[in-house]
């Protein structure tokens, strides 16, 4: 969907279809949401937004009704999620006109910037286009936003107006900026670019004359002189010389600049309000080459490299011998300071102090003398930290994220070897692995010249032998990865060395209490906050983690330190005991209320608890089944089923073919792990049996009741809910909801509808109790399909609903997919079969990413029922046939065959072939009636009905199948075009009596025909 607030609200789906938000208060509810588009809006804010500082009695409860009108009303295009104490818009930022604004607006200032003039001003155009009136006109209280955006809008205008000007741009500009002067006054730079325009014109007497206009505005106005900018450009003027530089540029480029957009908008954007900025980053990020396009547009620039400096008494020296000063300005016996002083007193001149951190005292000493005493000087400074001075404003330079750092890697490689494989597999992976650092990049762009892209990732382990060959006429220490980052390592002190070293025992980052834990460093925030200050680690939301390059550079320095460590061995060891704690104890909270930071937590630690495994699976068999153990439930709700296989595997190796003393419940759910579900897996049938084995010997109540959950999908369905497993779940709360939870499926599997609906219903009032997420989702799930079956479809969609919000609450893709693939299926009753089709497709790609082969089966025939109610039989067999083959891939998708079968025959009847279609029906009645499961005859015979020869043999088996399943399928589009042309072909007593006659001899019925 599009959404606009540049003007009166608007609402365009997919297909430009515009939707109505509803009245005045939807109206501005919606924009709150959009202001803040994806993420959480707290109540507090929208109610102060709708109803102003004094809301009144009930707007909590108001607020709650507009959202749900404003659900409905956005459904199922998009949802309104309840995220904490707020809601969240669940909309990509871009899908929004005032946020694509700002977008465009940067992208335009960073292409002015580096000197795309064409570039920038296409942008920028196309951003001014996104407005259709004034801003927030639905919000009459945004006083502070609506202006923030007008004030945007002006200098995107002035953006767009410079970008003319710098393409050609002259004399038809100028009434444009006439209007524009006289609209805003007091803005100097729009005076300066009527005077470029009217010179550029041929019209320099009335540029000269708009000089003298802005200065009696200003005066009489503000009691102010022009600034000095606007005073160089007139004289530049009257020299006949517009905007010729005063100096020497800055050195040329010999390659393209690639990527930095947004850093560069922001560099701009803060040097406009600050004479001090720094670019702070780590070495080899990009820094120096970012101040110098950042700079390139300046009037008056000036380059001062301090990184062959050894002696910070030297900055001065070389701030003169930059700006061309020479000793004979100044009297002899003046020192350089003075003459620094001197030579900048009255000149606007932008500083650029590039590689300030090995002389960072001295050089902040000299950026602070300059700012207070040289009111035109402006520093743009770059720095692996800052320098600490007050005023100084921080541009962090992160590394480039993938697509830029690709775009680089294939420019910098084809200018040694045009043939490069650019659409090579491996080319984003070589960019990942060197963390986005462009000089990295290019001396790996260089090596492609004689290796191929698999070559070059394959070589990455080894990174500072591979890198070690730059370019000739750079710096020593920016001519290989080895020199960069020892760069940075002279530059820490032996506190900073040591906790460095210890943190490379983390993968993807740590917390303070983890590095306080395991590194054996009581209060490390101090030591921390240096390394940040550094640039040598970074901190994103309380973590801390290393570049991968910086990282495997500390590795090599580790050298133990603490008594109880020995080396990295022991660092390993304390580092797995912290995380096995970790699990354990994070273990019972998800399946409760405080799940959602739990599993965060889990997932923010993913690559530790990895590492962690490994270490004990090769050192501490026992404590790896239990951090396996621990961690099976979040692994489940997250869908990560690919990588648990190798893992339970090699620990099952490592461990034997008994469970340890006191562990046997931990070993069933390592063999349970150990399973691929794959049909082809010949490894597959040995585990399920042993963890069978397993599983009938634990008795008491099980210390982790979802081993029962994880047991009934390992071992296919299970139809019994005995004693033993009613012991095994015990009088927990959660235990006892999930045995409501399997005696409903029992119920459901054995035609008992009503009752399975009831207790059902009771087990998601017990998850609701205990505030699991994945129960109550996985009990609204079959409660949506029973008013799906009686065709309630609106009750259906809320009921489905309500589990969607829960589900990706939790991130979890199985049961998102199954979610989706029921809410898919009322959708294709209402004839929506285009939503209906995407509803599959996401499911499928979901079930893909999760493993789950039986539900990339069950999407596909999804897609495959889609098309053939949309007439399309073809597509429908084609989807039908790569169901098939994904049920080919587990061996307990015996229900997806059969409603697979069934579809092929039905798609075959559409197409006459009435014989093919009984064919494929015979298959699936003959696969349904070998299964525990009544509900797959029961499919079976209503599909039957379908191709009966007699309207009475139709009836008798719609009978059967309402009898088998316990209820009637009044929402099944299928069922429903069965019955009425059976009734239309009977009176309703023949009716009747047949489907009477069917329901009583149930699946005797199916069987005879």
């Amino acid at each position: 969907m599009r959404f606009g607030i540049l003007g009166p609200s608007e609402i365009l789906t997919d297909d430009g279809t515009p939707l109505s938000p509803g009245g005045p208060r939807p109206r501005a509810l919606l924009t709150l949401l959009l202001l803040d588009a994806g993420r959480a809006v707290p109540a507090d804010r929208l109610l102060d937004g709708l109803y102003g500082a004094e809301p009144p009695a009930g707007a909590a409860n108001a607020l709650q009704s507009q959202i749900s009108r404003l659900r409905r009303r956005l459904a199922p295009h998009t949802a309104i999620e309840a995220v904490g104490a707020g809601y969240r818009l669940a909309v990509d930022p871009g899908a929004v006109d005032a946020h694509r604004f700002a977008r465009l607006a940067a992208e335009g200032r960073a292409a002015l910037a580096t000197g795309d003039h064409p570039r920038a001003a296409a942008v920028l155009r196309d951003a001014l286009a996104l407005w259709r009136g004034p801003a927030l006109p639905d919000l009459p209280g945004a006083h502070a936003e609506r202006t923030r955006l007008e004030e945007l809008r002006l200098a995107v205008v002035q953006d767009r107006v410079e970008a003319d000007l710098g393409g050609g741009g002259g004399a038809e500009l100028v009434p444009e900026l006439r209007a524009l002067v006289a609209e805003h006054p007091l803005s100097e730079r729009l005076y300066g670019q009527l005077m470029r325009a009217l010179h550029a014109g041929g019209r320099p007497a009335e540029a000269l004359t708009v000089f003298e206009e802005a200065r009696g505005v200003l005066a009489d106005e503000l009691g102010a002189d022009p600034s000095p900018e606007l005073s160089a450009l007139h004289l530049d003027l009257l020299r006949a010389r517009p905007g010729a530089p005063a100096r020497p540029r800055l050195p040329a480029q010999l390659t393209r600049f690639i990527g930095r957009e947004e850093e560069l908008a922001r560099t701009a954007e803060v040097s406009a309000a600050s004479r001090l900025v720094t670019l702070t980053g780590p070495g080899g990020v990009g820094k120096t080459r970012l101040a110098l396009e950042a700079a390139r547009t300046a009037p008056d620039v000036c380059l001062v490299e301090l990184a062959p400096l050894a002696d910070g008494e030297r900055i001065p020296y070389a701030v003169l011998a930059a700006l061309g000063v020479r000793d004979g300005f100044c009297a002899p016996a003046t020192d350089a300071t003075d003459r620094l002083l001197a030579a900048l007193e009255d000149r606007a001149v932008l500083l650029v102090l590039d590689n300030c951190e090995h002389l960072i005292e001295a050089a902040a000493r000299t950026a602070a003398l300059l700012l207070g005493a040289c009111p035109g000087v402006r520093i743009l400074a770059t720095s692996r930290e800052s320098l600490g001075i007050t005023g100084e404003v921080l541009v962090p330079v992160p590394p480039l994220p993938e697509e830029p750092a690709v775009r680089l890697l294939l420019d910098r490689a084809r200018a040694v070897r045009p043939d490069v494989d650019g659409d090579h597999a491996r080319v984003p992976e070589i960019c990942r692995a060197l963390d986005g650092l462009p000089l990295a990049i290019e001396l790996a762009a260089a090596r492609l010249r004689t290796l191929s892209p698999q070559e070059l990732a394959e070589r990455l382990h080894d990174r500072f032998r591979l890198l070690a060959r730059g370019d000739r006429a750079k710096a020593p220490r920016h001519r290989t990865l080895r020199a960069v980052v020892e760069w940075s390592w002279e530059l820490l002190d032996a506190q900073e060395r040591e906790l460095a070293s210890r943190l490379t025992v983390f993968r993807g980052g740590a917390t303070l209490d983890a590095v306080a834990a395991v590194c054996a460093v009581p209060y490390p925030e101090d030591v921390l906050a240096s390394l940040v200050e550094k640039s040598f680690v970074e901190v994103s939301g309380g973590r801390y983690r290393m570049l991968e390059t910086i990282r495997a550079f500390a590795a090599e320095e580790l050298t133990g330190g603490a008594e109880h460590l020995t080396g990295a061995a022991g660092l390993k060891d304390a580092h797995a005991a912290y995380f096995l704690q970790l699990a354990e104890r994070a273990q019972p909270y998800l399946r409760g209320g405080e799940q959602l930071p739990w599993l965060a937590r889990l997932a923010a630690e993913h690559e530790n608890l990895d590492a962690a495994l490994r270490r004990l699976t090769d050192t501490a068999p026992r404590e790896a089944l239990r951090l396996m153990a621990a961690l099976t439930w979040f692994r489940r709700l997250r869908g990560l089923h690919g990588e648990r296989v190798g893992q339970a595997r090699a620990l099952l190796g490592a461990v034997g073919d008994e469970p340890p003393a006191g562990l046997a419940e931990e070993y069933a759910l390592c063999l349970m792990n150990a399973v691929s579900g794959q049909g082809d897996d010949p490894a597959d049938p040995g585990l399920v049996a042993r963890a069978a084995a397993v599983m009938a010997t634990l008795g008491t109540p099980l210390r982790l009741p979802f081993t029962v959950v994880l047991w009934s999908l390992t071992g296919g369905p299970q139809l019994a809910v005995d004693a033993h497993v009613r012991v095994q779940v015990g009088d927990e709360p959660w235990g006892r909801a999930l045995l409501d939870l399997g005696l409903a499926y029992q119920a459901w599997f054995s035609g008992r509808a009503d009752e399975a609906e009831e207790v059902f219903t009771r087990a998601w009032e017990g998850f609701r109790a205990t505030g699991d997420r994945w129960g109550m989702a996985n009990c609204l799930d079959p409660l949506g399909g029973f008013a799906h079956a009686r065709g309630a479809h609106a009750r259906a969609l809320a009921l489905l609903d309500e589990g969607l919000t829960h589900v990706r609450e939790l991130d979890a893709p199985e049961e998102t997919a199954d979610l989706l693939h029921r809410r898919a299926y009322v959708l294709l009753a209402l004839g929506a079969h285009e939503e209906a089709a995407a509803h599959f497709a996401r499911c499928r790609d979901l079930a893909r990413t999760a493993g789950a082969a039986d539900k990339v089966a069950g999407a596909l025939r999804g897609l495959g029922d889609t098309a053939r109610h949309a007439g399309d039989t073809s597509g429908a067999r084609g989807h039908y046939e790569s169901a098939l083959q994904a049920c080919a891939a587990t061996w307990f998708s015996v229900g997806e065959t059969v409603r697979i079968l069934i579809g092929l025959g039905r798609t075959a009847a559409a197409e006459g072939d009435t014989g093919a279609g009984r064919d494929w029906l015979a298959q699936a009645r003959a696969q349904a009636l070998s299964a525990s499961d009544v509900l797959l005859p029961a499919d079976v015979a209503d599909a039957l009905a379908d191709l009966a020869a007699r309207p009475q043999e139709a009836a008798e088996l719609l009978g059967a199948a309402a009898g088998l399943r316990g209820l009637c399928l009044d929402g099944d589009p299928d069922v429903v075009r069965t019955t009425r042309r059976t009734r239309a072909c009977l009176s309703p007593e023949a009716f009747d009596e047949a489907f009477e006659r069917g329901r009583r001899l149930r699946s005797a019925a199916v069987s005879a025909r």
